[in-house]
């Protein structure tokens, strides 16, 4: 699908903290509406769905539609009461999954 999502999110918090929690993953997003230069419709190829959680609870999701830009940008908060690991999920019209985890130490 993409290079390795960019994160951006604290390594630490307080507990009951509110973090704002950023990510961009490379995508073309291509709606299938456009024509290659041999007029032939490129497939359609976005991200339809995106998800976050904290050790398996979720935190964010979204389902994306084909308006949205290349390149995702995503950003939202998140309360933290606990240290753990966030997963990053991409799921792609294809089946195409993309992860990443970031973890948060939580004092």
């Amino acid at each position: 699908m993409a290079d390795k999502p960019r994160l951006k999110l604290p390594k630490q918090a307080k507990k009951g903290e509110i973090i704002q929690i950023k990510t961009l993953v490379q995508h073309p997003m291509e709606t299938g509406l456009r024509k290659d230069p041999d007029g032939k419709l490129i497939p359609r190829k976005i991200i339809n769905k995106f998800s976050c959680t904290l050790n398996g609870k979720p935190v964010f999701s979204a389902d994306l539609e084909p308006a949205i830009a290349a390149n995702p940008y995503l950003e939202f908060t998140a309360k933290v009461d606990e240290s753990g690991t966030f997963k990053f999920t991409w799921v792609d019209d294809d089946g195409t999954v993309t992860t990443t985890e970031e973890s948060i130490t939580v004092s």
